[in-house]
């Protein structure tokens, strides 16, 4: 493994750990400050050193990459430039969960095509073993999105949305 794959990786977990930090604090109604800068610039990082690697063609991990930074992009003006202020809120919580799906989208990839016992379940990540990885975690993704946005939402006695 190179110095460059050493780092990318490094920085992706970073991401994706400060993520979950990011996300578990949406989800309580918490600002959580120096985590979401850690979660926003190492998710970008990774999406931005993803395309470091030689390649002479398109591929799905290029597909992912640029999603991630148009995604990353709006969550990044959600929150600095808009304040959270209005649908912004909403738009920086959709975006900074969607971002950070995609970086374990993209782990759970990397994790069936590198480690021997997950290659052999899913030798072409069409097997069921890999479709159901994916099922499971994007579908706790959407439950962790619905569960962020919500903590947004008004309470029944009609008070202001919360600040993430």
């Amino acid at each position: 493994m190179t110095t460059f794959t050493i780092v990318h990786v490094v920085i992706s977990l970073i991401g994706i750990l400060s993520g979950f930090v990011v996300v578990g604090g949406m989800i309580a109604g918490r600002r959580l400050e120096r985590s979401t800068v850690v979660f926003l610039a190492t998710t970008a990082a990774t999406s931005i050193t993803g395309f470091g690697f030689p390649f002479d063609h398109v591929l799905p991990s290029h597909v992912v990459g640029v999603i991630s930074l148009a995604v990353l992009t709006a969550a990044i003006l959600a929150r600095y430039s808009w304040q959270l202020a209005g649908i912004w809120g909403s738009i920086y919580v959709v975006g900074a969960v969607v971002a950070l799906y995609l970086n374990v989208f993209v782990l759970i990839v990397q994790a069936f095509r590198r480690i021997p016992v997950l290659a052999a379940m899913a030798p072409t990540q069409s097997e069921p073993p890999f479709l159901v990885a994916q099922l499971v975690v994007m579908a706790l993704f959407i439950v962790l999105g619905i569960a962020a946005v919500r903590s947004r939402q008004p309470t029944r006695a009609g008070a202001a949305s919360r600040v993430l």
